[in-house]
């Protein structure tokens, strides 16, 4: 079954009657291309039936290069109203709801829930977003190989620490290590010392001292699928009451790891590391949720919340990375990516998550 044969297939037991993408990770995953996004109103619009563009002229002759589906196209000076009437005729001229990308520029979101007035409302992650959290063959393979670069990413910045370097200046040691291996950086975070306490540090020219905990938080896309790890390192040592800390969190990854299989709810796997966290006596530093989705997005569906009751599906791809975060002191995070198994959980890491302590 094709994938838009499965996202039919996925309207029909959702009651959904259109479904309307904008240039994205929706689009990418369905079609294989994406035109370019901007300001001009481009919407792959999919029905029961019929699926096509409301296109700007301007790009047609690129976008027609990638896919058979029809135009309906228009022009700067005409403006698009007349194009989305034409198509919702052909695709989809009465739904009773429709399938919006929530990516989709509010304007053009406008466009289309103004022209289908008194129709309910939902959003793609009940459609194609259902669909894309379980992944297939290929799309793990992909995974399986950005995590495999991300390693040697970490082992390159590893080999790198050590007193009056920078954290941009290992930041670009994983940017360059991601090049060579055909992967394109997408985040660096490495935060040393006291800024290591801030989850999402933007790096700097902070200067890495003997006695400082380095947070190594990096991710690369390669073949339109994401890597995301994070390890923790030292300078010379780690600083006074590291290991007791490093301790609960490894555990609380294992805790959640233990957990996951099919039939299992998203909840179940936030609760299981929490709860390592709490009974420690740092729930209050552990300050976000346990986990995030990993695919053709660096974030996206599933997230391990404590609210979420979604069932884990064998297939389904998501982040596990507890932390504790010590405002002043250190800051501890560790990030596997894991594989929902028949049996289990399977990490895509090879790399050990102990603290590696630089000369």
């Amino acid at each position: 079954m094709t994938r838009m044969e499965r996202l039919r297939a996925r309207m029909e037991a959702t009651g959904t009657g259109l479904v309307a993408l904008a240039p994205g990770a929706h689009m990418r995953w369905l079609l294989g291309f994406a035109p370019h996004p901007d300001e001009r109103a481009c919407l792959l619009l999919i029905g029961p039936e019929q699926a096509g563009f409301v296109m700007p002229a301007l790009n047609a002759a690129d976008a027609r290069q990638h896919t058979d589906l029809p135009f309906w196209e228009w022009a700067d000076a005409t403006g698009p109203a007349e194009a989305l009437a034409a198509a919702f005729q052909a695709v989809a001229p009465s739904p009773r709801r429709v399938s919006l990308d929530e990516q989709m520029r509010t304007d053009h979101g406008l466009l289309v829930l103004d022209s289908l007035p008194n129709v309910a409302r939902g959003f793609a992650s009940e459609t194609i977003g259902a669909l894309r959290m379980v992944k297939d063959a290929a799309e793990l393979a992909a995974l399986e190989e950005n995590a495999r670069i991300a390693d040697l990413a970490q082992t390159a910045v590893r080999a790198a620490i050590r007193p009056g370097v920078t954290e941009a200046e290992l930041a670009d040691v994983a940017i360059a290590t991601f090049a060579a291996h055909g992967a394109r950086c997408e985040f660096a975070i490495v935060g040393t010392g006291a800024n290591s306490a801030f989850p999402h540090h933007h790096t700097g020219s902070t200067v890495l001292r003997s006695g400082d905990a380095i947070v190594v938080d990096i991710g690369a896309r390669k073949d339109g699928y994401y890597s995301d790890i994070t390890r923790m390192a030292a300078v010379g040592q780690t600083p006074e009451g590291y290991a007791e800390v490093h301790a609960v969190v490894d555990a609380a990854v294992q805790a959640a790891l233990a957990v996951i299989r099919p039939g299992v709810s998203a909840k179940a796997v936030d609760d299981a590391a929490r709860g390592v966290i709490t009974a420690a006596g740092y729930g209050a530093y552990f300050t976000h949720r346990t986990g995030h989705g990993l695919g053709s997005e660096v974030h996206e569906p599933p997230y391990m919340t404590a609210t979420n009751p979604l069932v884990l599906e064998e297939g389904m791809v998501f982040t596990v990375e507890p932390g504790i975060y010590l405002p002043g002191r250190f800051g501890i995070r560790l990030e596997e990516v894991a594989v929902v198994t028949a049996s289990g959980a399977r990490i895509l890491s090879g790399l050990s998550r102990d603290v590696h302590v630089a000369g």
